[in-house]
C-alpha cells in the first residue's frame, strides 16, 4: 500500500492507495506547532481506524504548501513506517511542462492536480481547486501548464465578512434557496455561495477565451461539492483528484 499525503493550509488529507485504488481517505487538521511525535501519533491513530498496519505501507508521497509542517510530517512517516517519503518538488519527474515566469513558485498541489487531470480527462483543461484559497489553472492543448488565477477561498470570505462587521452573524455555508434573501443570514449565504459560483463562471469564461480550444473544466477541493452545483457552466467534480495525482507521481518516480 502507498500512503499519499496532501498538506494544505487548513487540512492534511491522507489516502491509502493499493494497485491504483483508493482504499481509504481521511483528514486531520493542519497545525504549525505540532511536533513530529504528535503527527506520528495522529497518523498511527488514523491508520488504526482503517485497520491498516504501518508495516504494510510500502512507500509514501507527500505534497505540501506548508513548509514548516512538511518537515514534521516527513519525520512522522519515517518514525511510523521506517521508510522515508517522496516529496513533490524540484527534481521529481512530473511529465508536466510548466510555462510560467518562475516555475519554482507553482504550488506542488497545483502540479499534482494537473498531472492527475491530464491523465484522466485529456487536454485542454481548466482546473479549479477550492480549498483555503480558490485557484483556477489552465492546461493548454499541448499539455503545458500555462498559468491561472488565485482568489480568496469561500471560508476566508465568510470569516472576513463576519470578523470585520459588528452586526453580521456567523452562518453555515448551506446552499441558498433564493438569491434575494429576506433576512440577514439568508442574504449573507446568498452573497457568499452564489457569489463564489458567479465568480467561477465569470473567470472560466474569460480564461476560456484565452485558450486555443474548448476546455473541460474539472473541480476538486473541500468546497467544490457545495459551490459547483450552483454554477451555470458544466463542471466535472472530482474530489479525489489530488490522491490520484500523488499515486501517479509515486509510480512514475518509484518504479
Amino acid at each position: 500500500m502507498i500512503l499519499a499525503v496532501d498538506i494544505g493550509n487548513t487540512n492534511i488529507v491522507l489516502g491509502g492507495i493499493e494497485d491504483g485504488k483508493i482504499v481509504f481517505e481521511a483528514r486531520i487538521a493542519t497545525d504549525l506547532i505540532k511536533t513530529s511525535d504528535q503527527y506520528c501519533a495522529e497518523l498511527k491513530t488514523m491508520l488504526a481506524l482503517f485497520e491498516v498496519d504501518p508495516k504494510s505501507i510500502d512507500g509514501s508521497i507527500v505534497s505540501s504548501v506548508v513548509p514548516p509542517v512538511l518537515n514534521s510530517f516527513k519525520t512522522a512517516i519515517l518514525k511510523l513506517t521506517g521508510k522515508s517519503c517522496l516529496v513533490v518538488g524540484p527534481g521529481i519527474k512530473t511529465g508536466l511542462n510548466i510555462r510560467m515566469d518562475n516555475p519554482s513558485e507553482v504550488g506542488s498541489d497545483l502540479i499534482v492536480v494537473a498531472v492527475a487531470a491530464i491523465a484522466e480527462y485529456g487536454t485542454p483543461l481548466l482546473l479549479i481547486d477550492m480549498g483555503t484559497a480558490t485557484t483556477i489553472t489552465a492546461v493548454d492543448q499541448s499539455g503545458s501548464f500555462i498559468g491561472g488565477c488565485i482568489c480568496p477561498g469561500v471560508k476566508i470570505s465568510m470569516e472576513a465578512l463576519t470578523g470585520r462587521t459588528a452586526q453580521l452573524p456567523g452562518i453555515s455555508l448551506d446552499e441558498p434557496k433564493v438569491a434575494i434573501g429576506k433576512n440577514t443570514r439568508d442574504c449573507m449565504r446568498s452573497g457568499i455561495m452564489f457569489g463564489a459560483a458567479a465568480m467561477l463562471d465569470g473567470l472560466l469564461e474569460r480564461m476560456q477565451a484565452e485558450l486555443d480550444a474548448p476546455a473541460k473544466v474539472v473541480a476538486t477541493g473541500g468546497m467544490a461539492r457545495f459551490v459547483v452545483p450552483l454554477c451555470k457552466r458544466e463542471i466535472i467534480c472530482d474530489r479525489r483528484l489530488m490522491l490520484k495525482g500523488l499515486d501517479l507521481l509515486y509510480r512514475r518516480n518509484c518504479k
